[in-house]
């Protein structure tokens, strides 16, 4: 049966390795073992990009429009990811791909519900990217009670008041998502009490 399957499906099998040969030097330039800059990880991406886009063409003269449009399709994703593909390789300890981003990310999400009890993550985790920072933070390696002791107090008294006063913006907000008649008619009555004589 295998052999039949084979025989029946020869024809597709070097349109099949040319698609793989291709993705394969796109994994090894992403895989990036000669530990380039971001720079030069890039120019090797442009080029297997380039390659792909070279090769389209010819697959579609040979009669094998699957890998033309493969290809074609590969060479439009590579161009809408690459603005934030090679950060990782200039920024040390920065994970090269989403999964694992989204599993350091899952997991402070997770402590949080468990610290907080909630079922879900608060918004604030992501509005309060300091607290995400320091959960990443506090897993390369302990920081001492002393570290966390504000050097400036002023600073930390305005951080402080600029915090309360964006959340105090984000529950208003949310008020008026909920109701937004109620909000308006309040926001009226305070402007037309603030305009009578005292």
């Amino acid at each position: 049966m295998i052999r039949a399957g084979l025989a029946q499906t020869a024809d597709l099998w070097p349109e099949v390795r040319r698609g793989f040969d291709l993705l394969k030097r796109m994994a090894e330039v992403l895989k990036n073992e000669d530990r380039l800059r971001g720079e030069q990880v890039r120019q090797r991406f442009a080029g297997v990009v380039g390659a792909m886009a070279a090769a389209a063409g010819p697959a579609r003269a040979a009669g094998q429009p699957d890998l033309a449009a493969a290809l074609e399709h590969f060479v439009k994703v590579a161009g809408s990811y690459e603005p934030g593909l090679f950060h990782c390789y200039d920024v040390a300890d920065l994970q090269p791909t989403n999964n694992d981003l989204e599993q350091a990310f899952g997991s402070v999400r997770h402590h949080e519900r468990r610290a907080s009890g909630r079922k879900k993550g608060g918004l604030s985790l992501v509005v309060r990217s300091a607290r995400l920072v320091a959960a990443l933070a506090t897993r390369q390696e302990p920081i001492a009670a002393e570290a966390l002791a504000p050097a400036d107090l002023d600073e930390w008294q305005q951080m402080r008041d600029e915090l309360r006063h964006r959340r105090r913006r984000r529950a208003q907000q949310t008020r008026f998502r909920r109701d937004p008649d109620a909000y308006l008619r309040d926001l009226e009555e305070k402007l037309t009490k603030s305009r009578l004589p005292a």
